[in-house]
């Protein structure tokens, strides 16, 4: 069974920034394709940005130009810089490798 371990949410300011890290304990995490959520109170869960086992990266539009995503296959683990926060970012980031296993997810609250 895969488990998978957010980390990094927190409360930011408005402007300000946050790594968010989606650690995965699989073996051959090389060959996973990991994808971050985010759900916010009341909203359906949204992908945000995606990284293939061949490092192709997608984001979406809300997020394109502040969020980064990148992996370390070595230490089986993605990473997520944002920066730029805004309120509208706040939400629960989740992140999903592979096709169904799914992390518990880490808060993210953007205000002043």
């Amino acid at each position: 069974q895969v488990q998978v371990v957010e980390s990094g949410g927190g409360l930011v300011q408005p402007g300000g920034s946050l790594k968010l890290s989606c650690a995965a304990s699989v073996t051959f995490f090389s060959l996973y394709s990991v994808d971050w959520y985010r759900q916010a109170p009341g909203k359906e869960r949204g992908l945000v940005a995606r990284i293939s086992q061949g490092g192709i990266i997608n984001y979406a539009d809300s997020v394109r130009g502040r969020f980064t995503i990148s992996r370390d296959n070595a230490k089986k683990t993605v990473y997520r810089q944002m920066i730029g926060l805004k309120p509208d970012d706040t939400a629960v980031y989740l992140c999903k490798v592979g096709p169904n296993s799914w992390g518990q997810g880490t808060q993210v609250t953007v205000s002043s």
